[in-house]
């Protein structure tokens, strides 16, 4: 008998008559998240026979764009962690982070310095 332990994390997506989203609600039991809501998902999976990500990118229509600036940046700093963490390039990584503060100030969106 096999010791793998099954986890789920479900996503569900309510959408309007238009078929785009309204409400993004998700639940990971295991993690202790049930039922929380988002305004905006990215999704990606690997499918190895098709050497391609599989991207599922959501976002309600009250997600503003500057929330978006924010989400994106947010997304490609973790982005540059996972990276690192998974193939131990700390210096791509650190390129990556660079590119992210370059996003933020032109996006507007640097934290104001203290």
């Amino acid at each position: 008998m096999s010791n793998l332990k099954k986890s789920n994390i479900n996503i569900e997506v309510l959408t309007n008559e238009n078929n785009l989203p309204e409400k993004i609600k998700w639940s990971a039991k295991e993690g202790g998240v049930e039922e929380a809501t988002a305004e905006a998902m990215f999704l990606a999976l690997w499918d190895k026979k098709q050497n391609a990500a599989m991207r599922i990118d959501l976002w309600n229509k009250e997600f503003n764009t500057d929330d978006m600036k924010k989400f994106m940046h947010q997304t490609l700093l973790t982005l540059a962690d996972s990276f690192e963490r998974a193939t131990g390039e700390k210096n791509m990584s650190e390129d990556l982070r660079d590119y992210c503060h370059h996003f933020a100030d032109k996006m507007g969106i640097l934290p104001p310095l203290s």
